[in-house]
């Protein structure tokens, strides 16, 4: 079963195209969106969430349309920034939000209000990047959706709440059965937490994996630079060259390198390792 599935979707912009893209999201568990900025992950969200049209394809969500209203009362969708008036205050906020969803949980949200160590009546344009990031958190949460979406939440807070949060996603996911959904360039967060990982480089899917898929197949390979050649070249995703040697990603079994003896050094790929190979390519 899926929360949402993308069917050829095809969205054509001034300076860029995302084309033909397809991926699913599985109910019950956390998938990462991974992408060096301008690959398409905030324009793929924004079409998730109804807030951008798109061209051709079709996106459905709980098994309809993305379109369908009853679908926004089951999702929480954490925005990289607050848009709200800026002499709000969370008690302001939380008046005009909550009587929006049918599944306002008041004991939760104050649970979350003293979780998050954020002030009631405090007015939001004095609140810090990582404070404005708790409280799109503290109300996308309030309303125990069935599905959660984040756009880069963890940018912008301080080590130990990023860590705090992550381990309350996992949580969530653990015990509550939500499905995440949790686009970010810091990968650290995802290879901690990601059961699965979308990976989109310029408006296009390559590749869907589980996490146990990616650790097991990919790996980075280093050795000197006397032993890639057109043969052994074609064998990596990317290389990267040095004075002294050479590495580069493999996806496959290491167990192909074992002739080489001590002259190749393998070792597994991190997500880092994966998205600055596979979009750099050579070097």
């Amino acid at each position: 079963m899926n929360v949402v599935e993308f069917t050829n979707v095809t969205k054509n912009r001034k300076d860029f195209t995302i084309e033909d893209l397809s991926f699913k999201i599985p109910t019950g568990y956390i998938t990462g969106f991974i992408g060096p900025n301008g690959s398409g992950k905030t324009t793929t969200i924004q079409m998730m969430m109804d807030i951008l049209q798109f061209d051709e394809g079709e996106i459905r969500i709980f098994g309809t349309s993305h379109k369908n209203h009853l679908n926004k009362q089951k999702i929480g969708f954490v925005y990289d920034d607050l848009y709200m008036y800026e002499d709000f205050t969370i008690a302001n906020m939380k008046a005009f939000i909550a009587p929006l969803y049918e599944t306002w949980n008041e004991d939760l949200f104050l649970k979350y209000l003293e979780q998050f160590e954020l002030p009631l009546k405090k007015k939001v344009k004095k609140f810090s990047r990582g404070m404005k990031m708790k409280v799109s958190l503290l109300f996308a949460l309030s309303h125990q959706p069935e599905f959660i979406v984040m756009d880069e939440p963890t940018s912008g807070l301080d080590p130990i709440f990023r860590r705090e949060l992550l381990d309350l996603l996992q949580d969530l996911m653990v015990h509550e059965n939500q499905t995440i959904f949790l686009s970010s360039h810091i990968t650290t967060d995802l290879d901690r937490i990601a059961d699965y990982i979308i990976f989109i480089y310029q408006g296009k899917i390559l590749f869907q994996k589980s996490m146990e898929e990616i650790k097991e197949g990919f790996h980075v390979v280093k050795g000197k630079k006397e032993l890639i050649d057109n043969d052994t070249r074609n064998l990596f995703h990317g290389l990267q060259f040095s004075d002294t040697g050479f590495q580069g990603l493999f996806e496959g079994d290491p167990e192909l390198f074992e002739p080489f003896g001590e002259d190749v050094v393998v070792d597994h790929a991190s997500l880092e390792d994966i998205m600055f190979f596979m979009t750099r390519k050579e070097q």
